[in-house]
């Protein structure tokens, strides 16, 4: 029985482990957008050119494995929020998009990735 138990437990662990953290799905994302200062903090904490908030810390940490994983660890909310921010930044802030991509994607691998799925929405990355 005990055995049953730890591998019930050990199961559940994998799992939780398997999403990244919903803690921060209330970050109100249209204002972060609509503030260049806010925005810009956001960006400069992504390329190590400033400090970040919890939220941003977390998203800077997760945001490799989400690429390289097709955000297969994202709820849903953040699957949208992704997608907002960057119908956004490749729409209203192409610079931004362009130094986010040279630290995240250097050799355009993920570019290539999802060009297929940004061509479906609209999107020219």
């Amino acid at each position: 029985m005990q055995v049953v138990a730890l591998l019930f437990l050990v199961v559940v662990c994998v799992l939780a482990e398997e999403k990244y953290t919903t803690k921060y799905d209330n970050v109100d994302v249209d204002s972060i957008l609509a503030s260049d200062r806010l925005l810009k903090n956001y960006v400069n904490c992504l390329l190590d050119k400033g400090s970040c908030t919890p939220d941003g810390k977390e998203l800077k940490e997760h945001l490799p494995d989400a690429l390289a994983s097709d955000c297969s660890k994202c709820s849903e909310k953040q699957k949208r929020g992704s997608e907002k921010v960057i119908r956004f930044l490749v729409n209203k802030k192409p610079e931004t998009w362009e130094d986010l991509k040279k630290k995240y994607d250097p050799t355009g691998q993920y570019t290539i990735k999802y060009q297929e799925d940004a061509k479906k929405q609209g999107l020219n990355v």
